[in-house]
Protein backbone atom coordinates (compact mmCIF):
# COMPACT_ATOMS: atom_id res chain seq x y z
CA UNK A 1 0.00 0.00 0.00
CA UNK A 2 1.46 3.81 -0.97
CA UNK A 3 2.56 5.11 2.09
CA UNK A 4 0.39 8.11 2.04
CA UNK A 5 -3.18 6.61 2.37
CA UNK A 6 -4.54 8.18 5.41
CA UNK A 7 -1.27 10.07 6.80
CA UNK A 8 -1.67 12.83 4.59
CA UNK A 9 -1.33 16.13 6.77
CA UNK A 10 -3.61 19.53 6.06
CA UNK A 11 -0.31 21.31 4.75
CA UNK A 12 0.09 18.55 1.89
CA UNK A 13 -3.34 17.54 1.39
CA UNK A 14 -6.93 19.89 1.16
CA UNK A 15 -10.11 17.92 0.36
CA UNK A 16 -12.13 20.84 -1.22
CA UNK A 17 -15.33 20.05 -0.46
CA UNK A 18 -18.97 21.56 -2.52
CA UNK A 19 -22.15 22.98 -1.25
CA UNK A 20 -25.47 20.61 -2.20
CA UNK A 21 -27.77 22.46 -5.26
CA UNK A 22 -30.57 21.74 -5.84
CA UNK A 23 -29.51 19.36 -8.45
CA UNK A 24 -27.98 17.25 -5.76
CA UNK A 25 -31.04 17.11 -4.09
CA UNK A 26 -32.84 16.03 -7.16
CA UNK A 27 -29.85 13.25 -8.04
CA UNK A 28 -30.63 12.01 -4.12
CA UNK A 29 -34.59 11.63 -5.11
CA UNK A 30 -33.53 9.94 -8.30
CA UNK A 31 -31.29 7.48 -6.12
CA UNK A 32 -34.58 6.69 -3.84
CA UNK A 33 -36.53 6.16 -6.78
CA UNK A 34 -34.33 4.34 -8.87
CA UNK A 35 -32.73 2.44 -6.30
CA UNK A 36 -30.56 -0.20 -7.84
CA UNK A 37 -27.03 1.68 -8.53
CA UNK A 38 -26.21 -0.83 -11.42
CA UNK A 39 -29.94 0.18 -13.05
CA UNK A 40 -28.86 4.12 -12.49
CA UNK A 41 -25.28 3.28 -14.20
CA UNK A 42 -26.92 2.40 -17.16
CA UNK A 43 -28.97 5.48 -17.72
CA UNK A 44 -25.84 7.47 -17.72
CA UNK A 45 -25.67 7.32 -21.54
CA UNK A 46 -29.66 7.37 -21.46
CA UNK A 47 -29.04 11.41 -19.69
CA UNK A 48 -26.00 12.19 -22.07
CA UNK A 49 -28.02 12.01 -25.10
CA UNK A 50 -30.74 13.97 -23.39
CA UNK A 51 -28.40 16.20 -22.67
CA UNK A 52 -27.16 16.83 -25.93
CA UNK A 53 -30.91 17.79 -27.47
CA UNK A 54 -31.67 20.01 -24.78
CA UNK A 55 -30.93 23.78 -24.04
CA UNK A 56 -28.13 25.04 -23.93
CA UNK A 57 -25.68 23.62 -25.56
CA UNK A 58 -22.64 23.32 -23.35
CA UNK A 59 -18.78 24.57 -24.30
CA UNK A 60 -16.04 24.79 -21.63
CA UNK A 61 -14.38 27.71 -21.53
CA UNK A 62 -11.27 27.89 -24.42
CA UNK A 63 -8.77 28.35 -21.09
CA UNK A 64 -9.37 24.59 -20.11
CA UNK A 65 -8.26 23.05 -23.35
CA UNK A 66 -4.78 21.09 -23.31
CA UNK A 67 -2.30 18.83 -25.48
CA UNK A 68 -0.82 16.58 -23.56
CA UNK A 69 2.63 15.53 -25.56
CA UNK A 70 4.49 12.45 -24.59
CA UNK A 71 8.14 11.54 -24.02
CA UNK A 72 7.81 8.90 -26.38
CA UNK A 73 6.72 11.05 -29.06
CA UNK A 74 3.43 9.03 -28.95
CA UNK A 75 0.24 11.44 -31.11
CA UNK A 76 -0.61 13.94 -28.90
CA UNK A 77 -4.10 14.10 -27.00
CA UNK A 78 -6.24 17.38 -27.47
CA UNK A 79 -8.51 18.01 -24.79
CA UNK A 80 -11.31 20.44 -24.38
CA UNK A 81 -11.04 19.83 -20.39
CA UNK A 82 -8.49 17.53 -18.57
CA UNK A 83 -11.49 16.02 -16.96
CA UNK A 84 -11.84 12.42 -18.66
CA UNK A 85 -14.30 9.99 -18.01
CA UNK A 86 -12.69 6.93 -16.13
CA UNK A 87 -12.56 3.69 -17.29
CA UNK A 88 -16.30 1.72 -15.90
CA UNK A 89 -18.09 4.81 -17.07
CA UNK A 90 -18.93 3.61 -20.51
CA UNK A 91 -18.52 0.41 -20.71
CA UNK A 92 -20.36 -0.53 -23.63
CA UNK A 93 -19.43 2.63 -25.68
CA UNK A 94 -22.92 3.98 -26.05
CA UNK A 95 -23.56 7.72 -26.84
CA UNK A 96 -20.25 8.84 -27.16
CA UNK A 97 -20.08 11.79 -28.73
CA UNK A 98 -23.26 12.88 -26.50
CA UNK A 99 -20.52 12.89 -23.25
CA UNK A 100 -19.23 15.94 -24.53
CA UNK A 101 -22.39 17.93 -23.01
CA UNK A 102 -21.81 16.76 -19.88
CA UNK A 103 -18.13 18.22 -19.48
CA UNK A 104 -16.27 15.62 -20.39
CA UNK A 105 -12.55 16.38 -22.51
CA UNK A 106 -12.74 12.04 -23.10
CA UNK A 107 -13.45 9.10 -22.52
CA UNK A 108 -11.85 5.94 -21.32
CA UNK A 109 -13.68 3.19 -23.18
CA UNK A 110 -14.63 -0.20 -21.28
CA UNK A 111 -12.41 -1.85 -20.01
CA UNK A 112 -12.53 -4.02 -22.77
CA UNK A 113 -12.12 -7.94 -23.53
CA UNK A 114 -11.10 -9.80 -25.77
CA UNK A 115 -14.90 -11.66 -26.30
CA UNK A 116 -18.05 -10.08 -24.82
CA UNK A 117 -17.85 -10.63 -20.83
CA UNK A 118 -20.87 -10.98 -18.61
CA UNK A 119 -19.10 -10.05 -15.87
CA UNK A 120 -19.52 -11.02 -11.82
CA UNK A 121 -22.79 -13.13 -11.82
CA UNK A 122 -23.90 -12.04 -8.25
CA UNK A 123 -26.27 -8.98 -7.48
CA UNK A 124 -25.47 -6.85 -6.37
CA UNK A 125 -22.49 -6.07 -7.29
CA UNK A 126 -22.57 -2.22 -7.40
CA UNK A 127 -23.05 -0.02 -3.72
CA UNK A 128 -23.28 3.30 -2.62
CA UNK A 129 -21.48 4.05 0.59
CA UNK A 130 -23.82 7.48 1.63
CA UNK A 131 -21.32 8.77 4.20
CA UNK A 132 -18.02 8.83 2.74
CA UNK A 133 -19.53 9.48 -0.69
CA UNK A 134 -18.19 6.12 -1.98
CA UNK A 135 -18.60 3.62 -4.47
CA UNK A 136 -18.21 -0.44 -3.59
CA UNK A 137 -18.08 -2.11 -6.86
CA UNK A 138 -17.59 -5.88 -8.40
CA UNK A 139 -18.76 -5.69 -11.60
CA UNK A 140 -15.91 -8.02 -13.11
CA UNK A 141 -15.25 -6.41 -15.96
CA UNK A 142 -19.04 -6.96 -17.77
CA UNK A 143 -17.99 -5.02 -21.38
CA UNK A 144 -19.46 -5.84 -24.92
CA UNK A 145 -16.00 -7.18 -26.41
CA UNK A 146 -13.59 -5.64 -27.95
CA UNK A 147 -14.74 -5.43 -31.49
CA UNK A 148 -17.58 -4.38 -30.68
CA UNK A 149 -15.99 -1.53 -28.49
CA UNK A 150 -13.45 -0.38 -31.07
CA UNK A 151 -16.13 -0.27 -33.63
CA UNK A 152 -18.07 2.24 -31.78
CA UNK A 153 -15.00 4.43 -31.24
CA UNK A 154 -14.02 4.49 -34.44
CA UNK A 155 -17.46 5.27 -35.71
CA UNK A 156 -17.70 7.91 -33.34
CA UNK A 157 -14.00 9.24 -32.95
CA UNK A 158 -14.20 12.48 -35.84
CA UNK A 159 -17.30 13.57 -34.04
CA UNK A 160 -15.86 13.54 -30.92
CA UNK A 161 -12.88 15.24 -32.11
CA UNK A 162 -15.27 18.15 -33.38
CA UNK A 163 -16.49 18.54 -29.78
CA UNK A 164 -13.10 18.66 -28.51
CA UNK A 165 -12.87 15.24 -26.52
CA UNK A 166 -10.25 12.20 -27.00
CA UNK A 167 -11.27 8.72 -26.81
CA UNK A 168 -9.30 6.07 -25.39
CA UNK A 169 -9.75 2.36 -24.79
CA UNK A 170 -8.76 0.10 -22.11
CA UNK A 171 -8.03 -2.91 -22.26
CA UNK A 172 -8.04 -5.92 -19.79
CA UNK A 173 -6.61 -9.76 -19.74
CA UNK A 174 -10.38 -11.98 -20.10
CA UNK A 175 -11.20 -13.03 -16.45
CA UNK A 176 -10.17 -16.60 -15.37
CA UNK A 177 -7.33 -17.19 -18.20
CA UNK A 178 -4.60 -17.95 -16.09
CA UNK A 179 -2.42 -19.64 -18.60
CA UNK A 180 0.49 -16.89 -19.37
CA UNK A 181 0.52 -17.82 -22.82
CA UNK A 182 -2.78 -17.60 -23.56
CA UNK A 183 -3.59 -14.51 -21.48
CA UNK A 184 -0.80 -13.03 -23.67
CA UNK A 185 -2.00 -13.53 -26.96
CA UNK A 186 -5.51 -12.54 -25.92
CA UNK A 187 -4.18 -9.61 -23.98
CA UNK A 188 -2.45 -8.50 -27.52
CA UNK A 189 -5.39 -9.51 -29.97
CA UNK A 190 -7.21 -7.42 -27.83
CA UNK A 191 -4.60 -4.19 -27.89
CA UNK A 192 -3.99 -4.90 -31.54
CA UNK A 193 -8.04 -3.92 -32.02
CA UNK A 194 -8.21 -0.76 -29.58
CA UNK A 195 -5.33 0.61 -31.32
CA UNK A 196 -6.07 0.64 -34.37
CA UNK A 197 -9.17 2.23 -33.34
CA UNK A 198 -9.05 5.19 -30.68
CA UNK A 199 -6.43 8.02 -29.80
CA UNK A 200 -4.82 6.02 -26.95
CA UNK A 201 -4.89 2.53 -24.80
CA UNK A 202 -4.63 2.04 -20.97
CA UNK A 203 -3.48 -1.41 -19.88
CA UNK A 204 -5.81 -2.36 -17.40
CA UNK A 205 -4.09 -4.73 -15.36
CA UNK A 206 -4.98 -4.21 -11.71
CA UNK A 207 -8.55 -4.91 -11.86
CA UNK A 208 -9.54 -6.53 -8.32
CA UNK A 209 -13.01 -7.68 -9.37
CA UNK A 210 -12.12 -10.27 -12.14
CA UNK A 211 -11.76 -13.23 -9.40
CA UNK A 212 -8.12 -13.93 -10.14
CA UNK A 213 -4.78 -12.53 -9.11
CA UNK A 214 -3.85 -8.90 -10.25
CA UNK A 215 -1.18 -8.72 -12.83
CA UNK A 216 0.43 -5.45 -11.53
CA UNK A 217 0.91 -7.85 -8.16
CA UNK A 218 2.85 -9.86 -9.98
CA UNK A 219 5.93 -7.94 -11.55
CA UNK A 220 7.66 -10.44 -13.44
CA UNK A 221 4.23 -11.40 -15.08
CA UNK A 222 3.85 -7.72 -15.51
CA UNK A 223 6.91 -6.93 -17.08
CA UNK A 224 6.25 -9.83 -19.83
CA UNK A 225 3.21 -8.25 -20.64
CA UNK A 226 4.03 -4.66 -21.05
CA UNK A 227 7.23 -5.61 -22.87
CA UNK A 228 5.30 -7.38 -24.91
CA UNK A 229 2.96 -4.84 -25.52
CA UNK A 230 5.16 -1.90 -26.26
CA UNK A 231 7.29 -4.60 -28.63
CA UNK A 232 4.01 -4.89 -30.64
CA UNK A 233 3.42 -1.27 -30.57
CA UNK A 234 7.16 -1.01 -33.04
CA UNK A 235 4.85 -2.46 -35.04
CA UNK A 236 1.92 -0.32 -35.43
CA UNK A 237 1.84 3.41 -36.95
CA UNK A 238 0.95 5.90 -36.14
CA UNK A 239 2.58 5.65 -32.73
CA UNK A 240 -0.17 6.11 -30.06
CA UNK A 241 0.22 6.51 -26.00
CA UNK A 242 0.01 3.34 -24.21
CA UNK A 243 -0.64 4.09 -20.94
CA UNK A 244 -0.55 1.21 -17.42
CA UNK A 245 -3.66 1.56 -15.11
CA UNK A 246 -2.13 0.83 -11.29
CA UNK A 247 -3.63 -0.29 -7.75
CA UNK A 248 -3.42 2.08 -5.22
CA UNK A 249 -2.71 -0.69 -2.62
CA UNK A 250 0.72 -1.64 -3.54
CA UNK A 251 3.68 -1.40 -0.89
CA UNK A 252 6.43 1.02 -1.79
CA UNK A 253 8.68 -1.90 -2.59
CA UNK A 254 6.49 -3.54 -4.98
CA UNK A 255 5.56 0.21 -6.54
CA UNK A 256 9.19 1.16 -6.89
CA UNK A 257 9.22 -1.82 -8.73
CA UNK A 258 6.45 -1.59 -11.60
CA UNK A 259 7.42 1.93 -11.93
CA UNK A 260 10.76 0.84 -13.23
CA UNK A 261 9.13 -2.33 -15.29
CA UNK A 262 6.59 0.66 -16.86
CA UNK A 263 9.67 3.02 -17.46
CA UNK A 264 11.77 0.35 -18.98
CA UNK A 265 9.34 -0.92 -21.85
CA UNK A 266 8.94 2.61 -22.54
CA UNK A 267 5.59 3.34 -21.81
CA UNK A 268 3.89 6.50 -22.52
CA UNK A 269 2.44 7.58 -19.27
CA UNK A 270 0.51 5.75 -16.11
CA UNK A 271 -2.76 5.73 -14.67
CA UNK A 272 -3.31 7.03 -10.89
CA UNK A 273 -5.36 4.48 -9.61
CA UNK A 274 -7.31 1.77 -10.06
CA UNK A 275 -9.92 1.20 -6.93
CA UNK A 276 -9.01 0.09 -3.66
CA UNK A 277 -9.69 -3.16 -2.95
CA UNK A 278 -12.68 -3.31 -0.27
CA UNK A 279 -11.23 -6.25 1.64
CA UNK A 280 -8.15 -3.68 2.55
CA UNK A 281 -10.61 -0.82 3.37
CA UNK A 282 -9.87 -0.57 6.84
CA UNK A 283 -6.44 1.45 5.75
CA UNK A 284 -8.96 3.76 4.05
CA UNK A 285 -10.12 5.68 7.78
CA UNK A 286 -13.44 5.83 6.27
CA UNK A 287 -16.47 6.63 8.61
CA UNK A 288 -18.15 3.11 7.31
CA UNK A 289 -15.73 0.40 8.48
CA UNK A 290 -15.05 -2.43 6.69
CA UNK A 291 -17.25 -4.65 8.44
CA UNK A 292 -20.45 -2.74 7.39
CA UNK A 293 -19.57 -2.94 3.86
CA UNK A 294 -21.79 -5.62 1.94
CA UNK A 295 -20.09 -8.68 0.63
CA UNK A 296 -20.85 -8.54 -3.72
CA UNK A 297 -19.43 -11.64 -4.63
CA UNK A 298 -20.55 -15.59 -3.72
CA UNK A 299 -17.29 -15.81 -1.57
CA UNK A 300 -18.36 -12.65 0.37
CA UNK A 301 -16.17 -10.69 -1.14
CA UNK A 302 -16.11 -6.39 -1.03
CA UNK A 303 -15.06 -5.60 -4.46
CA UNK A 304 -13.18 -2.36 -5.28
CA UNK A 305 -13.98 0.85 -3.32
CA UNK A 306 -13.80 4.54 -5.52
CA UNK A 307 -14.58 7.55 -4.54
CA UNK A 308 -14.38 10.62 -2.18
CA UNK A 309 -11.82 8.83 0.11
CA UNK A 310 -9.15 7.89 -2.07
CA UNK A 311 -8.08 11.24 -2.56
CA UNK A 312 -5.86 11.38 0.40
CA UNK A 313 -4.27 8.55 -1.30
CA UNK A 314 -4.54 10.35 -5.31
CA UNK A 315 -2.45 13.37 -4.79
CA UNK A 316 0.29 12.77 -2.43
CA UNK A 317 1.22 9.42 -4.84
CA UNK A 318 1.10 11.88 -8.29
CA UNK A 319 3.69 14.08 -6.26
CA UNK A 320 5.61 10.83 -5.27
CA UNK A 321 5.51 9.42 -8.89
CA UNK A 322 5.90 12.26 -10.70
CA UNK A 323 9.58 12.66 -8.73
CA UNK A 324 10.52 9.16 -9.76
CA UNK A 325 9.15 9.70 -13.47
CA UNK A 326 9.97 13.48 -14.07
CA UNK A 327 9.05 12.39 -18.55
CA UNK A 328 5.89 10.13 -18.31
CA UNK A 329 2.31 11.56 -18.35
CA UNK A 330 0.14 10.94 -15.26
CA UNK A 331 -3.32 10.47 -15.12
CA UNK A 332 -4.84 11.02 -11.59
CA UNK A 333 -8.21 9.10 -10.83
CA UNK A 334 -9.36 8.61 -7.74
CA UNK A 335 -11.63 10.98 -5.17
CA UNK A 336 -11.56 14.00 -7.67
CA UNK A 337 -15.25 15.62 -7.03
CA UNK A 338 -14.12 19.05 -6.83
CA UNK A 339 -12.87 21.54 -9.95
CA UNK A 340 -10.08 22.64 -7.24
CA UNK A 341 -8.39 19.33 -6.90
CA UNK A 342 -7.96 19.19 -10.60
CA UNK A 343 -5.46 22.09 -10.44
CA UNK A 344 -4.09 20.86 -7.29
CA UNK A 345 -3.57 17.38 -9.38
CA UNK A 346 -1.85 19.41 -12.47
CA UNK A 347 0.53 21.19 -10.31
CA UNK A 348 1.33 17.85 -8.63
CA UNK A 349 2.47 16.46 -11.69
CA UNK A 350 -0.37 15.08 -13.38
CA UNK A 351 -1.39 15.68 -17.28
CA UNK A 352 -5.12 15.35 -16.85
CA UNK A 353 -7.66 13.38 -14.60
CA UNK A 354 -10.20 10.96 -14.35
CA UNK A 355 -13.30 10.74 -12.53
CA UNK A 356 -16.61 8.08 -11.86
CA UNK A 357 -18.12 7.96 -8.49
CA UNK A 358 -18.71 12.04 -8.55
CA UNK A 359 -21.25 11.52 -10.85
CA UNK A 360 -23.65 9.20 -8.82
CA UNK A 361 -23.71 12.64 -5.91
CA UNK A 362 -23.59 15.71 -7.71
CA UNK A 363 -25.68 16.37 -10.35
CA UNK A 364 -24.37 17.73 -13.58
CA UNK A 365 -20.90 17.04 -11.92
CA UNK A 366 -18.14 17.83 -14.33
CA UNK A 367 -19.94 20.35 -15.79
CA UNK A 368 -19.29 21.96 -11.90
CA UNK A 369 -16.53 20.72 -11.56
CA UNK A 370 -15.07 23.06 -14.91
CA UNK A 371 -16.12 25.88 -13.50
CA UNK A 372 -14.65 25.36 -10.12
CA UNK A 373 -11.44 24.94 -11.89
CA UNK A 374 -11.84 28.30 -13.77
CA UNK A 375 -12.29 29.92 -10.31
CA UNK A 376 -9.41 27.96 -8.94
CA UNK A 377 -7.25 29.11 -12.14
CA UNK A 378 -8.53 32.26 -11.41
CA UNK A 379 -7.53 32.45 -7.57
CA UNK A 380 -4.11 30.91 -8.81
CA UNK A 381 -3.28 33.20 -11.59
CA UNK A 382 -3.12 30.77 -13.76
CA UNK A 383 -4.97 32.11 -17.70
CA UNK A 384 -4.41 28.45 -19.17
CA UNK A 385 -3.97 25.08 -18.84
CA UNK A 386 -2.32 24.53 -21.82
CA UNK A 387 1.48 23.80 -21.12
CA UNK A 388 0.84 24.41 -17.39
CA UNK A 389 3.29 22.37 -15.45
CA UNK A 390 4.68 23.88 -12.71
CA UNK A 391 5.83 20.43 -10.93
CA UNK A 392 8.65 20.92 -13.49
CA UNK A 393 10.26 23.46 -11.65
CA UNK A 394 10.56 21.07 -8.50
CA UNK A 395 12.51 18.06 -9.93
Amino acid sequence: MFPSVGTASQETFKNHDYQKTFGDRFLDFAKAVISNAETRHHLLATYARWRSILPPSYHPSPALAKTIRFHDRSSPLTLGTPILLAAGGNKYAEALPDFAQLGFGGIAVGSATRNPWQGNPHRPRVLLIPNDRAMQNSMGLNNAGIDRIAREVDRNLVRCHKRKMTLGISVADTPGVVDEDQMLAEVEATFRRAYAAADYVELNLSCPNTGTARLDTNVELLGRIVNHVMDVRKTLAPRKAVLVKLSPDMNLKTLEEVLQVCADAGVSGLVLFNTFPGDRSRFLHMETPMEKLSPLTKAGGLGGISGRILYQNTLPAVRFIRKQLPHMALFASGGIDHGAKVLDLLEAGADAVQVYTVLAYRWNAVIKMNRELIQAMKSHSVASLDGYAPWRTNV
